[in-house]
């Protein structure tokens, strides 16, 4: 017989557990459907061990640019190896196990497909099947996967992806990287920070990064060279051999040359993973993203009784974006639930549509939110940009001799308001979240003008922008 909730949630990463929380604490009974560790991507094999893996690279970098400090001898690499393994748990997900029943969320091992309007098929883990079916509302959170181009032979030759580079048990000599994204020009910093001899990326496009300004790109393409990063721009993979398994990694480039490394990392991309959720019993295509309203509903699904929550819907690929959706869900849900009106306005997606906050933990670090000069233009806004050197603010003198870093701010002039910030610099992480409040709440410039930051901070960077705009 079918097991009855309130709401089923498939997928118990950052965004589905998020909903389950949510909805649970709201009175309403609810299961979350997991096939692999309850914690998901971002907390076993994505941000959380990269983050792990870089802090030390990063503080390394720190330490070397103020005067009378210095590093002695090279980074200990089994010990940071060590260290990420306790920022996973060592793989263990009993501990989310535990708040999901402190949540009084019911934990179901297995792999969740629909099979029908409010209905999920579960495949245990223990070779048997469950059927579930939801009162009010299923939420797909099964986040996405990496993808492999095809290379001839990459497949066979068991490439790493963002998984096997985060859970490494040693640091390899020599690293071929494949892209220059995100993961790309962390994994290539970090590994070449760690210990590897040799990393050498292969980027198809002519610069890094190619999703935010160029001068980040530029800036992290310069600071990996620095570093002994070789970066082959305009470059690809033809053919790749490994004929050991676990053995050394022939890479045929298109210009005839060839590398040799233990291991290749791809890092192309990555796609929503929906191939197997069975959508198409509910009438949606049965792979790609799943296309959601401004409430997180699945578009072309009667009823409205399905919902999808991060990567798995395409908009935005991180982890943080998936809690906002999780949480503009789960009270969409619990007030539709309760007969109550479902339109307060934090129950709308807004910050997809002004662009995602993003940080890229590359010394120097990429911070992002908003449009892009070229998006801004590209969609017709009036638009007029500043810039600063942020190795001129008081703040940055204080942090030693090497800061560098650049700031953008793209400008709406009709409105006065901004459209994108982009900062580019040693530890600018935490300047972005007074730019994703001003990009995304719309706050007027002549209103910053009288938002003093504190001196001698790097966030004096703010007051300069807006003198070069002319306030």
């Amino acid at each position: 017989m079918p097991e009855v909730f309130d709401v089923i949630v498939v997928g118990a990463g950052p965004a589905g557990e998020v909903v389950a929380g949510r909805v649970a604490a709201a009175g309403l009974s609810t299961v979350i459907v997991e096939r692999e560790l309850a914690g998901g991507e971002c907390s076993y094999w994505a941000c959380m061990p990269s983050k792990a893996l870089l802090r030390p690279v990063d503080l390394a970098g720190e330490v070397s640019r103020v005067p009378g400090m210095r590093l002695d001898g090279p980074i200990d690499a089994v010990a940071v190896l060590a260290h990420r393994d306790t920022v996973v748990s060592n793989y263990d997900d009993s501990g989310q196990a535990r708040w999901l029943d402190s949540a009084k969320v019911t934990l179901v091992r297995g792999t969740g497909r629909l099979t029908g309007a409010r209905s999920v098929e579960v495949a245990t883990a223990d070779g048997g099947t469950r059927t579930l079916t939801a009162n009010h509302a299923v939420v797909l959170a099964t986040g996405s996967g990496a993808v492999i181009p095809p290379v001839a032979g990459l497949a066979a030759a068991r490439p790493w992806t963002n998984r096997e580079v985060t859970a490494a048990r040693a640091v390899p000599d020599r690293l071929v990287v494949i892209g220059g994204g995100v993961v790309a020009c962390e994994m290539a910093q970090a590994m070449r920070g760690l210990g590897s001899r040799e990393v050498t990326m292969l980027v198809r496009g002519g610069g890094l990064l190619d999703r935010v300004e160029p001068f980040a790109g530029k800036a992290v393409a310069r600071s990996l060279t620095e570093q002994g990063v070789d970066i082959r721009l305009r470059e690809s993979a033809e053919k790749v051999e490994r004929p050991e398994p676990g053995g050394v990694v022939t890479v045929r480039l298109k210009d005839g040359d060839t590398i040799t490394a233990e291991e290749i990392l791809v890092a192309t991309g990555r796609s929503p993973a929906t191939g197997d959720l069975g959508l198409e019993s509910v009438g949606l295509p049965e792979s790609g993203p799943v296309g959601v309203d401004d409430s997180m509903r699945a578009t072309g699904v009667a009823d409205g009784w399905l919902y999808a929550v991060g990567d798995v819907n395409g908009q935005a690929l991180l982890t943080h974006m998936g809690k906002y959706q999780a949480r503009i869900a789960s009270d969409v849900i619990v007030a539709r639930a309760r007969g109550e009106a479902d339109d307060r306005p934090s129950m709308r997606d807004r910050a997809d549509r002004v662009g995602a906050p993003q940080v890229i933990f590359t010394d120097p670090q990429v911070c992002a939110v908003g449009r892009t000069e070229a998006q801004a233009r590209a969609e017709g806004f009036d638009v007029r940009v500043v810039e600063y050197d942020m190795g001129q603010v008081a703040g940055g003198y204080l942090l030693g001799d090497g800061y560098e870093g650049r700031a953008k701010a793209v400008v709406d002039e009709r409105r006065r308001v901004l459209l994108g910030v982009t900062f580019v610099a040693p530890g600018a992480a935490e300047l972005l979240h007074a730019a994703t409040i001003a990009v995304t709440a719309g706050v007027t410039l002549d209103d910053l003008w009288h938002a003093v930051p504190s001196y001698p901070t790097v966030s004096e960077v703010w007051l300069r922008l807006l003198e070069e705009y002319g306030l």
